[in-house]
């Protein structure tokens, strides 16, 4: 039997899917579950759903709630795998800062949780967190497997990767989904059926570098013909990322309303058409935060009419790496490691890249990918550099580094001046105040 510790138990979707795949996984199904969290209110009903959905399942996992720091090595004594969604400082007040001051500098944001400022801020509020987390697994559980889900995903789990010896992989949902909602998109479903792709760069930012049917014809000349006639006959809801198909080459993982903000072209105030003619939502998280928190709570009060709750598994990598690693059964994924070795020769050793990988009983097995095109390996740069600031900030508490890495963040640059950025950050420390470490 298997211990399964969920970090950020009331985390909504993720410990809704991620746990009910383990339950709906024959190899896990019986796991020892724990639940950790610091709201004592969000994780009681994380508790009763997946209760609701254990009972589904036929009852054969073991739940256990545990409240608080003091009761966190408990949590994870033990445990097999760790997962990792917490949200430090939550929608309210954390959430809602990382909008509302760049707002009142004339920067605007969509979801602000990978890069740009609130990317930063939200890694500088979490490390900390992270870093506690690290020292319990090593005492704890130090054979676990850290699966991190939490964003900015490659600064947390490069920091993870970099600085602790708990062995994480950084996971997201949108490279097994990226070729499906393309060839969906532009109207070529049909080609599906046995379709081979390759992708790798960073998280939200990893390249459909390759992508053929089951004959081996490459899809990309009829994708771009396509792709580029759809934004030509108006609004739709992939407009950015058909662009990047447009001009830079290829098409990337992670959605447009996410890299209309990693770049500097798209989110301009000196050119507001741009965010009209483009169908790019301002501040869409803060609709998706307070849309996630009712439905959750909609959820919970649904089980006054019902004690079970259905669940199919999901596409999430999570259940499926632990039934690898527990059977040796080998299963791909797309995960976030170390460049270590040059997976991607032409970024650096030191980032968080997304790339292959390869489970079995024998661990995680990063895939050597080669180079990059040479635009593309740029684009990402731009975020690697906001990404390895970052960590050096958070680890040397100067606030210099803070200041640094927003001034490299390519919207933030675009839109303001030096002195406001360093304006801005001071604003954002001083308004988070105890959510962060107090950088000298």
């Amino acid at each position: 039997m298997q211990k399964i510790t969920f970090m950020g138990a009331g985390s909504t979707i993720f410990a809704r899917n991620v746990l009910g795949d383990c339950m709906a996984s024959p190899i896990l199904a019986d796991s020892e579950i724990a639940l950790y969290d610091i709201d004592g209110k969000r994780l009681k009903e994380s508790e009763a759903i997946l209760g609701a959905i254990n009972k589904g399942f036929g009852g054969k996992a073991k739940i256990k709630s545990y409240l608080g720091a003091e009761n966190r090595k408990k949590a994870l004594r033990g445990a097999s795998f760790v997962v990792n969604a917490i949200q430090v400082g939550g929608y309210d007040p954390c959430t809602i800062t990382d909008f509302e001051i760049p707002q009142k500098y004339g920067l605007r944001q969509t979801i602000a949780d990978t890069l740009g400022i609130g990317g930063i801020m939200r890694a500088l509020r979490t490390i900390p967190v992270l870093k506690d987390f690290a020292n319990d697994v090593e005492e704890v559980c130090p054979d676990a497997w850290f699966l991190n889900y939490t964003n900015p995903m490659s600064i947390l789990t490069g920091y993870m990767q970099r600085y602790t010896g708990v062995k994480t992989i950084g996971l997201c949902h949108s490279v097994q989904v990226c070729a499906k909602e393309l060839l969906k998109g532009v109207g070529m479903p049909e080609k599906l059926d046995g379709a081979r792709e390759l992708i790798a760069g960073i998280n939200h930012m990893g390249w459909l570098l390759e992508i053929k049917d089951k004959h081996g014809s490459d899809l990309y000349p009829e994708i771009k013909k396509r792709a580029a006639e759809m934004n030509a006959a108006g609004k739709h809801n992939d407009m950015v990322r058909y662009d990047y198909i447009d001009k830079l080459g290829y098409y990337c993982t992670e959605s447009s309303e996410h890299n209309a903000e990693y770049n500097p072209f798209y989110i301009k105030s000196r050119y507001p058409g741009l965010i009209e003619s483009f169908n790019i939502p301002l501040d869409e998280y803060l609709r998706r935060c307070v849309n996630q928190i009712a439905g959750w709570a909609d959820e919970y009060k649904s089980l006054t009419e019902k004690d079970t709750l259905e669940h199919n598994r999901s596409n999430e990598y999570a259940s499926h790496i632990m039934d690898a690693l527990v059977t040796g059964v080998p299963y791909k994924i797309g995960g976030n490691v170390l460049n270590q070795g040059g997976l991607i020769e032409n970024l650096p050793r030191e980032a968080c890249v997304e790339v292959p990988c390869m489970v079995d009983n024998q661990g995680i097995h990063p895939c050597y990918v080669g180079r990059l095109p040479v635009q593309l390996a740029a684009m990402n740069m731009t975020n690697v550099n906001v990404h390895l600031i970052t960590i050096e900030a958070a680890v040397t508490l100067k606030r210099e580094n803070i200041y640094y890495a927003a001034m490299l963040d390519p919207h933030t640059s675009a839109e303001l001046s030096l002195d406001d950025i360093r304006s801005m950050v001071d604003d954002m420390i001083e308004r988070h105040g105890n959510w962060m470490p107090k950088y000298q």
